[in-house]
């Protein structure tokens, strides 16, 4: 496994990041097709053999049980100082007001939340999940701000939102002298690819490390188009990301299988491979609920497509409308 800094930081993490929404008990959150703790525990271990010192999760995954899945496992497997956790904030725990959001009231009370469930005294990273349109970015930064001096989080990230908002944050940030995002997360993969236009090249600009979540677009890249899954046939989410596919993209997963045919690898190899290679990306966030998936991660950072494969995969891609960032959805319980 290789490391490299996040972003213009000293932070170094793997080239790959676990994605921990998977991790959850199935009876609690929206989430019903997550693994409970036996059953994620095999992956967790494995992604520690296998080199992986960063786990990504959220305060809303599974109503917090990713959190306390995730703490347990580390804290049995690990060294806490070698391993790189990060966390979220802004989804809702409970239908009630400041039980949601990134004010400075709904930070304080989330980021202690997440440190008892994870069972330690810092995080990592700790990323804003979307954008939150009702509180000043002033108050949320210096909020966040105050975390970093207060030792309960090293790091600031973000997740999707418009290239503009995260431009304001940046510049505000820098304005008033406090604590600048490292890391963005955007939603981004073969057949999603408008964070090109404007956010990529933003954090490139910026020093910023990009986490790309959805690599595999929720499956749709490594199994037949029109095959179903356990995850795919209950993942609300999914279908709200992907509620406007066009038949341009069947045309890019087909693609893929013919490179991942021809090259004699999984799809999902080569759908990492195209992402993790894109300019700009630090590590893909990929989540495991097989035996075989983050071996195929693992694989993938080390297959070299060719021009002439990339020019193929990327030939049929037609614009897509600046959906997914799912702010509502996170906000509601």
């Amino acid at each position: 496994m290789d490391y490299v800094k996040l972003g213009h930081s000293g932070l170094e993490v793997s080239r790959l990041a676990v994605g921990c929404m998977s991790y959850g008990e199935p009876n609690r959150g929206r989430q019903a097709w997550t693994l409970d703790e036996d059953a994620s525990r095999p992956f967790l271990r494995r992604a520690v053999e296998l080199g992986v010192n960063f786990f990504d999760t959220a305060n809303e995954y599974s109503s917090g049980s990713s959190e306390e899945i995730l703490g347990r496992a580390l804290k049995d497997f690990t060294r806490r100082d070698e391993v790189v956790i990060a966390t979220k904030v802004y989804a809702s725990w409970r239908q009630a007001p400041n039980c949601a959001g990134l004010s400075r009231k709904a930070i304080n009370t989330a980021i202690d939340d997440s440190l008892r469930r994870l069972g330690v005294d810092h995080v990592d990273l700790y990323q804003i999940h979307r954008w939150d349109e009702s509180t000043p970015i002033e108050e949320t930064l210096e909020s966040l701000h105050c975390l970093v001096k207060a030792g309960k989080v090293r790091y600031l990230g973000a997740s999707s939102m418009f290239a503009w908002q995260f431009a304001k944050a940046l510049w505000t940030a820098d304005l008033h002298g406090w604590t600048r995002f490292i890391s963005m997360q955007p939603h981004y993969n073969l057949i999603h690819r408008e964070e090109e236009r404007e956010m990529i090249p933003l954090c490139r600009d910026q020093g910023v490390g990009i986490l790309p979540w959805s690599p595999l677009a929720r499956g749709r890249l490594t199994r037949n188009w029109d095959e179903q899954t356990h995850r795919s046939e209950g993942d609300e989410f999914a279908r709200y990301l992907y509620q406007q596919t066009e038949e341009a993209d069947r045309t890019v997963a087909e693609k893929v299988a013919e490179v991942a045919a021809e090259r004699g690898v999984p799809r999902a190899q080569v759908a990492l491979a195209w992402v993790a290679s894109a300019p700009g990306i630090t590590a893909p966030i990929v989540g495991a609920t097989k035996a075989h998936h983050l071996e195929d991660a693992v694989n993938a950072l080390t297959l070299r497509l060719e021009p002439g494969e990339r020019a193929r995969l990327e030939e049929f891609y037609v614009p897509h409308a600046m959906e997914g960032f799912g702010d509502r959805y996170l906000r509601s319980v």
